[in-house]
């Protein structure tokens, strides 16, 4: 069995595993039929019980697959006093589909493991110790990695199947009306849990149990200088011009283009149509400064993108299906002209890894990736080297973007564009400060760097699925071999 990439993947996965591959065709021709969403009716004068752990006991059962968003990422509270109830009541067999995991969530999950509380997997990535765990054969079956769209698309399908999702919001009343935008703790956009609360068989609202997290911003001169050559990318393609669309991300270089595109934008007299995803607060800058017409949300990563959320009715909340689902005709990410992507591999024929590290343990998520190199001009940033780690590499650990999606990749010496861009080579070939190499020529140049590391060992075990976005298997993870 062959994969998207050309890599094979062994036959005997689908019948050891028992995973079944969504049977789909191209993405631009793909048609699903969606399970009915729930609609939901109460006679009771009101919604509200005593205690979480009321509502875990009268709603969860052994064998249910339970959701929770990823909203407040290493804030989130939810998560853990949820499992905390479900591991002292010694349920057992669950299968957990959050929209993602974070490192907060870590340590409770890795002991539901160990007692055979959570058996089964679904979510966008994971780090840290669970990665750590997981990619040493300790969940009874194999996670499911899904994108942001693909998650969508699999609850709509009915592949993934909700019994209870328990969703935090900062407020709620007595009918469990909610939203993200009022309370003690306003994150703005409920985009991911939007999915949840649409189909899952019994929904929990809870409130009060909320943290805190922040996004960064960069002073690493090396960062600056990727993003400003990003920005440079961007600006002498034949996408910056009025009416352009984009999607940035969130990481301190991601945060730096946004910075260096609204000079530009200014400079130039360019407006922009819509931003796109995960939205902070230089987002909404270049929407109050008249920069971008509309702010498409599907979540906020700062207390000032989240305020704005409840302020601009020109920044418009939309679910994950909206967002990225790849059978949704309408999917935002389709409209997309520029996109800046990170990568902690990339190699040199463009597939790139945002999933596993150097040493092969889990360590991140595919998150809106695959979803966003739709767009026209699919631009990765990263380092060329990290440390003693190359990033440009021979062949990627785990492909969760296909090359064929990226355009661009962008580090601090320089560019590589994809030979099947001839458009972009013609025009990108002869900018001032914006060298252009192969990229088997920054490869050879990390490698001359560090040296050919020595090949990673894995067992025969498979502990993890990579699913392409529109449900077909793309590659697997082995067992970590130590």
């Amino acid at each position: 069995m062959k994969n998207k990439v050309n890599r094979e993947l062994p036959d005997e996965i689908l019948k050891t595993t028992g995973y079944k591959p969504f049977e789909s065709v191209e993405v631009k021709d793909l048609v699903i039929e969606r399970v009915s969403a729930k609609v939901r009716q109460s006679v009771k004068p009101n919604k509200l019980v005593d205690s979480l752990e009321e509502v875990v006991l009268k709603t969860v059962k052994d064998g249910m697959t339970i959701s929770f968003h990823h909203h407040f990422r290493e804030g989130d509270y939810v998560f853990n006093k949820v499992m905390r109830i479900i591991i002292d009541h010694g349920f057992k067999d669950l299968r957990i589909a959050p929209s993602s995991l974070t490192n907060v969530m870590n340590d409770i999950l890795v002991e539901a493991i160990e007692k055979g509380v959570v058996t089964n997997i679904t979510s966008s990535g994971m780090r840290g110790t669970l990665g750590d765990v997981v990619s040493h054969g300790a969940l009874k079956n194999p996670v499911i990695f899904r994108s942001h769209g693909g998650r969508a698309r699999a609850i709509e399908t009915g592949e993934i199947h909700i019994d209870v999702a328990f969703l935090g919001t900062p407020n709620a009343d007595e009918m469990g009306n909610a939203n993200g935008m009022d309370g003690k703790a306003p994150f703005g956009s409920l985009g991911y849990a939007l999915m949840d609360a649409q189909y899952a068989d019994t929904v929990v609202a809870i409130t009060d149990k909320i943290g805190a997290g922040a996004t960064r911003f960069t002073k690493d001169p090396k960062e600056l200088k990727i993003a400003s050559m990003v920005n440079d990318v961007i600006v002498n393609s034949p996408y910056f011009k009025n009416g352009f669309s984009f999607q940035t991300g969130t990481g301190g270089a991601a945060l730096a283009v946004t910075r260096f595109l609204r000079q530009s934008m200014i400079d130039h007299n360019v407006k922009a149509t819509f931003g796109l995803g995960g939205i902070t607060k230089p987002m909404v800058d270049l929407l109050e400064e008249g920069l971008v017409d509309k702010l498409m949300d599907v979540q906020d990563f700062d207390g000032g993108s989240a305020q704005s959320m409840h302020l601009n009715k020109n920044q418009q909340e939309i679910d994950a299906s909206w967002y990225a689902d790849p059978a949704n005709k309408g999917a935002m990410v389709d409209k997309l002209d520029v996109v800046i992507l990170s990568a902690l591999e990339i190699d040199t024929k463009f597939n790139v890894n945002v999933m596993s590290g150097s040493d092969g343990v889990i360590r991140g998520a595919i998150g809106g990736h695959q979803d966003a190199g739709t767009a026209k001009l699919t631009i990765i940033s990263a380092p060329l080297v990290r440390g003693r780690i190359a990033t440009v590499v021979p062949d990627v650990t785990t492909v969760i973007t296909p090359g064929d999606s990226i355009d661009v990749l962008v580090t601090e010496i320089g560019i590589a564009i994809n030979p099947k861009r001839t458009d972009l080579l013609d025009k990108l070939s002869n900018i001032p400060g914006l060298p252009v190499y192969t990229i088997e020529e920054l490869q050879k140049i990390a490698e001359e760097k560090l040296g050919k590391p020595e090949p990673l060992e894995f067992t025969d075990k498979v502990v993890a699925l990579i699913e392409y976005r529109d449900g077909s298997l793309l590659d697997i993870i082995r067992e970590v071999k130590d």
